[in-house]
């Protein structure tokens, strides 16, 4: 799966809708100035530069497997601590943090139940482990939606993204449970992205990025062509706005 692209391909296509998301993910956590926080797969930074800005750059530390994301985390966020790792093996000691967050990332843990029992790890008794995906189920709200139904109009056997973990209506609660903690919320989150020409959401889509780019690539000249004016049918040329919704949990550390 592609996200070893650089971090301005990424902010280019999921960075429209992530950084929004970031800024109400973050109210719906609560975090407040002296609190510690710790991003879990960071990416290029669009949740850590939230938190940066209301915790201070010292009081957060962002994590992420991909090189080209740490490396473009790192650029963008100057006093904030970016590290290498893997939601499953996170390189921090316990009970450092007051809260553990990871934003659109559970879905794509090798193992999301040991993913959150790591985030658990390293946050104080009695603090937060947050998360929040896509909505991911049949017909959803995600970002993604209009692209993935425009190409299986026209190629039936796109097969999409399927129903990755915690995508689908009280999953996340479910994998909260697996890891041990205590659910405090489960709830969604929207946010709304304009776009002032159709040409604006569509041209992301060519950079290789997550599931979408590695379908596009198995595209031929002309079947990109009819994918992406069967998206067009559906967007019209713009300006429009498109809303996206998110499962969000909270939990408490025990």
């Amino acid at each position: 799966m592609s996200f070893s692209v650089d971090g301005a391909a990424y902010g280019r296509f999921m960075g429209r809708f992530s950084e929004p998301l970031a800024e109400v993910f973050a109210d719906a956590v609560g975090v407040r100035r002296g609190q510690r926080a710790v991003d879990v797969g960071c990416g290029p930074g669009a949740l850590t530069a939230v938190l940066a800005e209301r915790l201070g750059a010292g009081a957060v530390v962002g994590v992420d497997p991909s090189p080209t994301f740490v490396e473009a985390a790192r650029k963008r966020l100057t006093g904030v601590t970016i590290l290498q790792g893997s939601a499953e093996s996170l390189p921090l000691p316990d009970a450092g943090a007051d809260a553990a967050v990871a934003q659109l990332v559970v879905q794509f843990m090798a193992d999301p139940a040991a993913g959150l029992r790591e985030m658990g790890r390293v946050t104080r008794p009695g603090g937060t482990v947050a998360a929040c995906v896509w909505d991911g189920s049949a017909g959803g709200g995600g970002p993604l939606t209009p692209f993935w139904d425009a190409a299986r109009s026209v190629d039936p056997s796109a097969a999409g993204e399927g129903p990755r973990p915690g995508t689908t209506p009280g999953d996340l609660g479910r994998i909260v449970a697996e890891a041990g903690l205590s659910l405090d919320q489960d709830a969604s989150l929207t946010v709304r992205v304009a776009f002032a020409t159709f040409e604006d959401w569509w041209e992301p889509y060519t950079l290789g990025v997550g599931p979408p780019g590695d379908y596009v690539r198995t595209l031929g000249p002309q079947g990109l062509v009819a994918v992406r004016e069967a998206c067009r049918a559906r967007l019209g040329p713009g300006p429009f706005h498109l809303d996206a919704t998110a499962w969000f949990v909270s939990a408490r550390v025990r």
